[in-house]
């Protein structure tokens, strides 16, 4: 199993679902975790039940301020492993009936939030000549994915920053990465299977049983499943630039 004892990593979107995963499996493999994001009441939670080696912070990753903030705030913390794992799914209606305004706060976070923490905390990694970034991205975009379009854009340009930048830092030592969950189980994918349902007409079970059959192990994957990728990603000291899917067969 891969040991991170002695590096400190920090996820952004920490306080729950994809984030606190991701946060439990880099700490149960040894790494001390910040867990950063915008409400403090779920990144006490997870901080706390992580206990000893996890501690939480403030942070608004599309503001450039709050991100400077955050970054003064651990100013003497070598963090040695960045997820940028912070996004918003954004609308569910066809591209004329999203907002400018929609659109751009989607982008703000998924994608000018994953620039604004990379260029925050990859000069000290290049400086120390180790680390390793993890851009968490989506196999949305990868194939047809109606009425999410500011998403799917969103989440394919997170894979270009990924691969290019790679080629900027990798020379120094630094891994970059993509990881692209398919479909997670979990309140996302229920608040999509209920709004498709009431589009179409069909029950909430109905929508499921055909959006998972297009999965080649006909399911989800789970949160403990993605925490557990990048954790077997940070085991792989020759990954760099790579786009990882887990997607249960979803894009095979």
């Amino acid at each position: 199993m891969t040991s991170l004892f002695g590096r400190t990593a920090l996820i952004t979107g920490g306080g729950t679902g994809l984030g606190a995963a991701i946060a439990r499996a880099l700490h149960g493999a040894g790494a001390e975790v910040v867990v950063a994001g915008r409400r403090q009441e779920p990144l006490q939670k997870v901080a706390a039940a992580l206990g000893n080696g996890a501690s939480w912070r403030l942070v608004d990753v599309a503001d450039p301020v709050s991100v400077g903030q955050l970054e003064k705030a651990l100013h003497g913390t070598e963090v040695s492993i960045l997820v940028n794992n912070a996004g918003i799914a954004g609308p569910v209606a066809p591209l004329t009936d999203v907002t400018p305004g929609e659109w751009d706060e989607v982008f703000d976070v998924n994608v000018r939030g994953t620039f604004l923490m990379c260029r925050a905390f990859l000069p000290s990694m290049v400086d120390r000549g180790r680390g390793d970034v993890i851009n968490v991205a989506s196999v949305s975009g990868k194939r047809p994915l109606i009425r999410r379009t500011p998403y799917c854009a969103s989440k394919m340009a997170v894979i270009g920053l990924s691969s290019s930048l790679a080629f900027e830092v990798g020379p120094a030592g630094v891994n970059v990465n993509t990881l692209s969950p398919g479909p997670v189980d979990g309140s996302r994918m229920d608040r999509n299977f209920r709004l498709e349902a009431e589009r179409t007409g069909k029950t909430y079970e109905q929508v499921q049983d055909i959006f998972v059959s297009r999965a080649a192990l006909g399911r989800m994957v789970t949160e403990e499943e993605v925490g557990a990728a990048v954790v077997a990603m940070l085991g792989m000291p020759g990954l760099c630039g790579a786009d990882v899917d887990l997607s249960a067969g979803m894009v095979a």
